[in-house]
C-alpha cells in the first residue's frame, strides 16, 4: 500500500502546481520516496515534479488510457515508494468535454481512493471561503475532501478570517501560503515553459516551493491523511504483460534495432511508458537532441519525435542541416517514423518559413488560435503505428497550422469535435497532431518495432 493525496483546486490557476510541486519537494528533502503523477494528458507539470523528486512524472489519463489502467499505471509508478502526490487538472470536478465525470481529477481520486487535498485562491474572499469548500466537498460523497491549503493569503487578519469561517465547514486547514513571487513559474503560449528550457531558474523555483510549503503546510497532518488512505488492490502495469495481454508476438531474436527518441529543450514532450513499451518490444532505446546532435544515433532503425516546442526553437533546428538531412534520408528509406504534434512540425517543408526536415509536403506557422482538446481517433490508413481501422482516444494541444492538414494518405479521422482527416503517412512515416498514449495501444510499440527490422 502507497500512502497517496490527490492534490485539486476549485478551477484552474488557484496554485496546484506550485503546492504539488512543493509537497513533493518537501517529501522528498525528509528522505521520502516520493512518486509524482499528473491528472490528464499534460507533460510540462511533470517536469517540474520530476525536478522535485527525482522519479519519472508520469500520467493518469481516464480519457486516452481508460478507468481500468489508472489504478495500475500508478501502482507502476508509485511501486517502492513511500508516498504518492497526484496534482488534478482544471477544477475538481472538470473532465473531458460533454462526457460527465471522465477524465476529471475527482473521478481519478475515487478510482485511486485517495483523500483529495483542495487548494484554494483566497486572494479575494474571506467568509465566503466556507461556502466554497462545503460546496466541492458535498458535491460527491464519495470523494473525500480531508484537507484544504489556503493559497494567496494577503495577511495574518485575512489568515484569521478564513480560518474562522473555515472552523464552521468540517474541512482541516492544512496549510496557508501567502503571496510569493520566488515560486511563480513563467507561463506562455501553451502553458508553463518547461524545465529543459530553464534548468537553472527551475531548480531555484522547485526549492523555493518546498521551502514556502514546508513553512506553511502541516506536512505531518498532510502525511497522516495520506496514510489514511485504503488498501488499492491493483496489479501495477508492466510493458511486458501489457504486450502480451496485447497478444503482441513475443521480440524476434537478434540484435536489438535501435529507436531515436528525440529529446532536448524543443522536444520535451513524451510519456516515460512509451519508451518503456519500445523497450520490452525488443528495441534499443537512444535519445537524441535534434537542438545539438549532428547526426542520428549509429545504427538508427526507427524515429520518434513527439511533442514540443520546435516553433520557439526553429531557428536553431533550422541550422542543424546536417540532422534535418540525416532525418529526411531515414524516411526516404522507408524506416519506420513516428511524429507527433512537435514532430509534425519537425518533418514539414518549412516552419515559420524556416526549412525543417522536408519529409512531408507541407509548410508550418504559428497560429493565433488554440487546438485543444481530447479527439476519437480512428487510423484511416496503414502506417508502422497504426493498422488502418485502429481507434484510440488521443489528445490536441497546439498553437500552429499546418497547409495541408493530411496528406493524400491521412494518418487518422476524427470525430470530434468535428468530423475531420487529419496527417500524414507516407512510406514507413506517421506524422500526426494527435498526441496518443501507447500504454493504451500496446501493440503500437510492437508494430513499431517490427517494422524495424529488416
Amino acid at each position: 500500500m502507497v500512502a497517496r493525496l490527490v492534490i485539486a483546486a476549485p478551477s484552474s490557476g488557484a496554485g496546484k502546481t506550485t503546492v504539488a510541486t512543493g509537497l513533493m519537494a518537501a517529501f522528498a528533502g525528509r528522505g521520502l520516496a516520493v512518486s509524482p503523477h499528473k491528472v490528464g494528458p499534460d507533460y510540462i507539470d511533470p517536469g517540474y515534479h520530476a525536478l522535485a523528486t527525482g522519479r519519472p512524472g508520469r500520467n493518469l489519463d481516464a480519457f486516452m488510457c481508460g478507468t481500468d489502467l489508472v489504478a495500475p499505471l500508478f501502482a507502476h509508478g508509485a511501486r517502492g515508494c513511500d508516498l504518492a502526490v497526484v496534482e488534478g487538472v482544471m477544477g475538481l470536478y472538470d473532465g473531458a468535454a460533454d462526457q460527465g465525470e471522465l477524465a476529471s481529477t475527482a473521478q481519478v481520486a475515487k478510482l485511486l481512493r485517495a483523500p483529495v487535498v483542495l487548494v484554494v485562491d483566497a486572494s479575494s474572499q474571506s467568509r465566503s471561503v466556507a461556502a466554497l469548500v462545503h460546496g466541492f466537498a458535498s458535491w460527491d460523497p464519495q470523494v473525500r475532501i480531508g484537507g484544504v491549503i489556503l493559497n494567496k493569503v494577503a495577511t495574518d487578519r485575512h489568515e484569521h478570517l478564513l480560518r474562522e469561517a473555515l472552523g464552521e465547514s468540517g474541512v482541516p486547514v492544512l496549510g496557508v501560503l501567502r503571496r510569493a513571487p520566488a515560486v511563480s513559474t513563467p507561463s506562455r503560449h501553451l502553458g508553463l515553459v518547461p524545465v529543459a528550457e530553464r534548468r537553472a531558474q527551475a531548480v531555484d523555483a522547485v526549492r523555493a516551493q518546498a521551502e514556502q510549503v514546508r513553512q506553511g503546510c502541516d506536512l505531518d497532518a498532510l502525511l497522516a491523511l495520506a496514510r489514511s488512505a485504503p488498501p488499492l488492490h491493483a496489479e501495477p502495469w508492466s510493458a511486458e504483460a501489457a504486450l502480451l495481454r496485447a497478444g503482441a508476438a513475443e521480440p524476434a531474436a537478434g540484435a536489438r534495432p535501435v529507436v531515436a527518441v528525440a529529446g532536448g529543450a524543443a522536444f520535451t514532450f513524451s510519456y516515460a511508458e512509451h519508451a518503456e513499451l519500445l523497450a520490452a518490444a525488443g528495441a534499443e532505446v537512444v535519445a537524441f537532441d535534434p537542438l545539438r546532435d549532428e547526426k542520428l544515433p549509429e545504427g538508427t532503425r526507427g524515429l520518434v519525435v513527439g511533442g514540443g516546442f520546435p516553433e520557439v526553437y526553429a531557428p536553431e533546428l533550422s541550422a542543424n542541416a546536417s540532422l534535418r538531412d540525416a532525418v529526411s534520408a531515414l524516411a526516404r528509406s522507408g524506416a519506420p517514423v513516428a511524429a507527433e504534434c512537435a514532430g509534425l512540425l519537425y518533418l514539414a517543408r518549412s516552419l515559420d518559413g524556416r526549412p525543417m526536415c522536408g519529409v512531408l509536403d507541407a509548410d508550418a506557422r504559428m497560429s493565433e488560435r488554440l487546438t485543444l482538446g481530447y479527439r476519437d481517433a480512428v487510423a484511416v490508413s496503414d502506417s508502422p503505428v497504426a493498422a488502418a481501422g485502429t481507434r484510440l482516444r488521443g489528445h490536441e494541444f497546439h498553437r500552429t497550422v499546418i497547409e495541408p492538414g493530411a496528406g493524400a494518405n491521412p494518418a487518422w479521422g476524427l470525430r470530434q469535435p468535428e468530423r475531420r482527416v487529419e496527417g500524414f503517412v507516407r512510406g514507413g512515416v506517421h506524422a500526426s497532431y494527435v498526441h496518443t498514449h501507447w500504454a493504451a495501444v500496446p501493440q503500437t510499440a510492437r508494430r513499431f518495432v517490427g517494422h524495424c527490422r529488416p
